[in-house]
């Protein structure tokens, strides 16, 4: 698919992952409509490809508005919806019974849940509304645009302590399959990307040790953690790549997560 002069639906497009697949899409002069509780970098948000909405993307309401604004925004711009791409995400970390023989904690599932599978799940349905009704790119494939969920290597294996986040990682892996089979007779496709350990937020406090153990014994080449430039290319693949869809592809250096770190 064409991005120039194409709209794209960033959530998390602020920070980390997402936004570095916000600069690597402006490069291209797409338009990039970005969904996040607080405003990208100065210079991002100066572009005038750059439309930023503020969002909590557990509150439907705030969803809502975020997606007619970005819509509103693309019809001024004469710069059609090409995609969603779901890059808001939290880590969470507890152990069903813990040291002290509690049960995880419910609220804790429920933030997970809520951020990763159903802000993801709204946002997307939401877009998908208009993007099904855009005019379909020349030639024999009359593609629309594409959907694009971030899963992660603990939607394969989960770590100790990563049960609720695993569950919300492994149901946008088994929902890709399904959404693409839905979408394909509106020649939408979608797309899942499970990275394993990035530089990222989430990985900002990890220790020297746990560090090291990963890229010593987890990855396999090259030895270290993924750059968000890498995932950043990886979407942009899968935009420009038409033939994949419906499936989740692994970011991960050939790394496997082992049973404890």
């Amino acid at each position: 698919m064409k991005v120039e002069n194409r709209t794209f639906v960033v959530s998390g497009g602020s920070s980390g992952l997402g936004l570095a697949t916000v600069s690597d899409l402006l490069s291209k002069q797409a338009y990039i409509s970005i969904v996040d509780r607080a405003p990208p970098p100065d210079d991002i948000l100066a572009s005038p490809n750059v439309k930023f909405t503020k969002t909590d993307i557990t509150i439907l309401s705030e969803i809502s508005a975020a997606v007619a604004a970005s819509v509103q925004w693309a019809a001024s711009t004469n710069a059609p919806l090409g995609g969603v791409i779901n890059c808001a995400g939290v880590g969470t970390a507890a152990k069903i019974i813990d040291a002290h023989g509690k049960a995880h904690n419910l609220e804790l599932w429920e933030f997970a849940i809520a951020v990763n599978l159903t802000g993801s799940f709204n946002l997307t349905r939401l877009v998908l509304e208009h993007l099904v009704q855009v005019q379909p790119e020349p030639g024999p494939d009359g593609e629309r645009g594409v959907v694009v969920f971030v899963a992660s290597a603990a939607a394969f294996e989960g770590q100790p302590g990563q049960t609720a986040y695993s569950a919300t990682k492994g149901a946008l892996r088994s929902m890709t399959l399904p959404m693409a089979r839905d979408l394909a007779r509106h020649s939408v496709r979608v797309v899942t990307i499970a990275p394993g350990v990035f530089d990222s937020n989430m990985t900002a406090n990890v220790s020297v040790k746990t560090r090291r153990s990963l890229e010593n014994e987890g990855i396999l080449y090259p030895r270290r953690f993924g750059q968000p430039y890498e995932f950043a290319k990886t979407v942009s693949w899968i935009l420009d790549c038409p033939y994949v869809n419906g499936e989740t592809i692994r970011l991960s250096g050939g790394g496997r997560l082992p049973g404890k770190l």
